[in-house]
Parts: C-alpha cells; sequence; structure tokens
C-alpha cells in the first residue's frame, strides 16, 4: 500500500481528512499553550 495513494478510495481520503483535522487542533492547541504558558 503506497504512502500516498494519488486516487485513494472514499474511505481512506475520509480517514485522512480526520486524521488532517485532528493534527490541525493538536496544532492549534499546543501553539495556545506555548503562547499561555509564563
Amino acid at each position: 500500500m503506497p504512502v500516498l495513494d494519488p486516487n485513494p478510495q472514499n474511505g481512506q481520503k475520509k480517514m485522512l481528512l480526520v486524521f488532517g483535522t485532528f493534527f490541525a487542533i493538536f496544532v492549534i492547541i499546543a501553539v495556545i499553550a506555548t503562547i499561555a504558558s509564563p
């Protein structure tokens, strides 16, 4: 199974979207925590 499938199936694309959203939320939380820390 290739790491980046140029033509991903519907389930794989949905999973990639969920993972991307989770990663984006994690990055935003990390940035807020870094700014809020004294």
